[in-house]
């Protein structure tokens, strides 16, 4: 009995489906946020973008909270194909990018998207020859801060305090201060900080308050030390096996989110503190301008040589140019 004409569109429809079911590529997003983190509502933005500006040939899916792998692992999970984009910490493979994503300078964050895509652009030649390309920032600078059970007599008077490092420049600083650095990862920070195998912590206010680290150790330094730029990025490899225009929709939805991302990610972390130390008991004091100048000036005079033998000298000046034109 011939098919009827309802029939056979039911069926090219269907058809039709399929091939663009077929046809669309899952790209996946490893993340150490989790989910009640503001910045994991930036991913969701990501993904949105990406499928939009690819008309639906790319997909994103993310994976919070470390699933993928350990915050270290970041360089290897994209080589080993174990995600399409990640975090990248401070890997020994990223020489320039390991002694500068995290740097020590007092930013003016009035252009931060823009200063972020400025030092994407300085490290991608490095990031390249690993295999490796700049997707976006998600927003780190603004709040990496400091927290103790107590008050301190300062933040560069640590006297022996086991304190929560993320990497070299954090340590060295802790060290020059008088304390001792401990490297634990995001998700284990709140039970090294209730067991008492950390007295301090240094961390990003998004991340600190999403694991709901105020109830462990609620006394924080706001001290903004700082430009952090912990880079998501793509193994190069795949990035490349995309059409052109799905390479363009990558990294167009990289910088879109960012800027869409910043001044809900500045609000929400401005409220986790308010709400930490009006209903949480928490407290929060800031250190003086001067101060700050001079705790930088001491740290950035030791990094230096750090910075010269990671960047080599010409990349080094360029670096620190970039940072000097957006310094408060």
């Amino acid at each position: 009995m011939p098919s009827s004409p309802l029939k056979l569109l039911a069926l090219s429809l269907t058809a039709a489906a399929l091939g663009s079911t077929a046809l669309s590529e899952t790209i996946r997003v490893s993340t150490y946020v989790n989910e009640t983190d503001i910045r994991y509502q930036g991913f969701q933005k990501f993904a949105e973008l990406v499928e939009e500006k690819s008309e639906g040939r790319l997909n994103v899916d993310i994976f919070p909270a470390s699933t993928l792998h350990g915050w270290s692992d970041g360089v290897d999970a994209l080589q080993g194909g174990v995600a399409d984009i990640s975090w990248i910490s401070a890997d020994t493979r990223l020489p320039c990018y390991r002694v500068t994503s995290l740097y020590p300078a007092a930013i003016d964050l009035e252009d931060q998207v823009g200063l972020d895509a400025a030092y994407a652009e300085l490290i991608a030649p490095e990031a390249a020859e690993v295999g490796l390309i700049p997707v976006m920032n998600s927003n780190y600078s603004y709040d990496q801060e400091w927290w103790f059970q107590g008050p301190i007599d300062g933040l560069n008077q640590l006297d022996g305090l086991l304190v929560r490092s993320i990497g070299p420049l954090v340590s060295l600083m802790i060290e020059t201060w008088g304390g001792q650095p401990v490297f634990v990862a995001p998700g284990e920070v709140f039970q090294s900080a209730e067991r008492g195998v950390v007295n301090g912590i240094n961390m990003g206010v998004a991340t600190y308050s999403s694991w709901q680290l105020w109830n462990v150790m609620p006394y924080m330094v706001n001290a903004s030390l700082f430009y952090g730029n912990i880079q998501y990025m793509m193994n190069l490899d795949r990035f490349n096996s995309l059409s052109e225009e799905d390479q363009a929709a990558i990294l167009e939805a990289g910088a879109e989110t960012e800027a869409w991302l910043q001044p809900m990610y500045e609000d929400w972390i401005d409220q986790q503190v308010g709400n930490a130390v009006m209903k949480g008991g928490g407290a929060a004091v800031s250190i003086s301008s001067s101060e700050r100048n001079e705790m930088i000036s001491e740290i950035a005079e030791l990094w230096s040589e750090e910075v010269e033998e990671g960047c080599g000298p010409e990349l080094a000046e360029q670096i620190r140019a970039l940072f000097a034109q957006h310094q408060l």
